[in-house]
C-alpha cells in the first residue's frame, strides 16, 4: 500500500459543501447580473433617482415629462450654486449647515421644506412654530391654497404647526393644526408640508398625492432637488469636540466618581494587606500519574477496561500512521492492518477487537502484541 494518499476527510468536506457553494455562486452572479443590467442607480429617502418605496422617482419622472428641469443637490455648495430663481425643495431642512436656509430663500422664488424643525423655522419662518406630530393618513385641504384645492384629499399628516401670521394660509388640518401651510410675500413664497409622504414613490398614485406633487413641484420651469447630508463638507466646521459636548455637570460628576473610586481602592488595599505569595502546586510527573492510574485499575481487577485502553489507544495510533478517518470501520482498520504487517485479518482483529484478557498474566500479552503490531506496520 502506498505511504502518499489523500486525506478522505478533504475529499468528504468538498463533497459536502459543492453543492452549498454551487448555489451560492450562482446566487451572487444572479444578483450581479441583475444590477449590471439595470444600470447605474441612487438610492435614498426622496431621492429623484430611486426606486425605492420612500425614493421619488416616479414623481420626478413625471415632473420631467411636464418640462420641468430638475438639479439634485447634496450639499450646501450646490444647492446655493444651482439656485437661480425657480423652485427649491429641501427634503431635511433640520440639515441644513449654518445659516444656509435663510441664504437659499433669498435666492429662489418659492422654497417647500419637509418637515422643518424649530431650528430651520428660525431661519425662514419666525412666525410658525412646531406644535408636535400625527399620523400620515389621508386629509382634506379645507383651504384656498390652488394646489390643495386642485389636488383634494391627499396623504398628510406628520408634523403639525402654529403660526401668528394671519396671512398664512393653512391646510390639510390634523384636528386644530395644519400640516401644510405656505406664506407668500413680495420675496417668493414658502410652503411647509409635515411629511414627505406624498412625494415618494409607495404613496404617489394615492388619493391626490401625484396632482399635490405636480403642481407644488412644477409650478415652475426650474427645481432644485436639495437633499441635505450630514456627511456634507461644509459641516466639519460646525462640529466639537466629544468633550465639548458633554455637559459641564457631567464632567463634574464623573471627576468625583473618579475620586470616589481611587480612596475606595486605597482603603481596601490597606485593610487587605500585603500581598502573600502562594507556593505553586506540586508538579506531578507524566510517568507517576500512569503509574497510579494502573495500581487504580489493578486494584479494582479491571483488566477489561484496561485492555479495551490499550486497544483504543493502539487503534488511533494506526488510525492517524495508514491516512485512515477516525470514523473508518473496523473491518477496514483490520484489513489495511493485515496487508501492511503481512498479518491475517484474524489474527489482527484478535489483537485489536478481540475479547477482553482473564486476568493480569493475559493483559500483559495482549499489550506486547499491541506493541508488536504497530512496529510491524512502522517498519513495513
Amino acid at each position: 500500500m502506498s505511504d502518499t494518499s489523500v486525506s478522505p476527510d478533504l475529499r468528504g468536506i468538498w463533497r459536502g459543501a459543492r453543492i452549498p457553494l454551487a448555489l451560492l455562486l450562482l446566487i451572487v452572479l444572479t444578483g450581479l447580473a441583475l444590477v449590471l443590467s439595470r444600470g447605474e442607480q441612487t438610492s435614498g429617502e426622496l431621492e429623484p433617482g430611486s426606486y425605492e418605496p420612500d425614493g421619488s422617482h416616479a414623481l420626478a419622472r413625471l415632473l420631467g415629462r411636464q418640462g420641468v428641469d430638475i438639479h439634485p443637490a447634496h450639499t450646501i455648495s450646490e444647492a446655493t450654486d444651482q439656485a437661480d430663481g425657480g423652485t427649491l425643495l429641501v427634503t431635511a431642512p433640520d440639515l441644513v449647515p449654518g445659516t444656509g436656509l435663510t441664504e437659499l430663500r433669498r435666492r429662489v422664488a418659492h422654497l417647500v421644506l419637509i418637515a422643518p424643525g424649530p431650528d430651520a423655522l428660525r431661519q425662514v419662518l419666525p412666525s410658525l412654530s412646531a406644535a408636535g406630530s400625527g399620523e400620515v393618513r389621508t386629509l382634506n385641504p379645507d383651504c384656498t391654497v390652488g394646489s390643495a384645492v386642485a389636488a383634494g384629499p391627499a396623504t398628510l399628516g406628520g408634523m403639525r404647526y402654529r403660526t401668528t401670521d394671519p396671512s398664512a394660509r393653512s391646510c390639510y388640518r390634523d384636528g386644530a393644526d395644519p400640516t401644510f401651510v405656505q406664506f407668500a410675500d413680495r420675496t417668493g413664497t414658502v410652503t411647509v408640508l409635515g411629511t414627505a409622504a406624498p412625494l415618494t414613490n409607495d404613496r404617489l398614485a394615492d388619493e391626490g398625492d401625484a396632482a399635490l406633487g405636480l403642481r407644488l413641484l412644477g409650478d415652475h420651469g426650474r427645481l432644485v432637488w436639495y437633499l441635505p447630508s450630514p456627511v456634507d463638507p461644509a459641516l466639519e466646521t460646525a462640529k466639537k469636540p466629544f468633550f465639548d459636548l458633554i455637559p459641564a455637570g457631567w464632567r463634574y460628576g464623573a471627576l468625583m466618581a473618579g475620586f470616589a473610586v481611587v480612596l475606595l481602592a486605597l482603603w481596601r488595599a490597606r485593610r487587605l494587606g500585603p500581598v502573600v505569595r502562594e507556593p505553586l502546586p506540586i508538579v506531578v510527573r507524566a510517568a507517576e500519574t500512569a503509574e497510579g492510574r494502573a495500581r487504580l485499575y489493578r486494584r479494582g481487577g479491571a483488566s477489561g477496561h484496561a485492555a479495551e485502553t490499550l486497544r483504543e489507544a493502539a487503534r488511533g495510533r494506526l488510525r492517524s500512521r495508514l491516512g485512515l478517518p477516525r470514523e473508518a470501520e473496523p473491518a477496514s482498520l483490520v484489513e489495511t492492518v493485515s496487508a501492511r504487517a503481512g498479518r491475517a485479518p484474524a489474527e489482527v482483529g484478535a489483537v485489536l477487537h478481540g475479547p477482553p484478557p482473564a486476568d493480569e498474566a493475559g493483559l500483559v500479552r495482549l499489550a506486547g502484541e499491541l506493541d508488536r503490531v504497530e512496529r510491524e506496520v512502522e517498519r513495513s
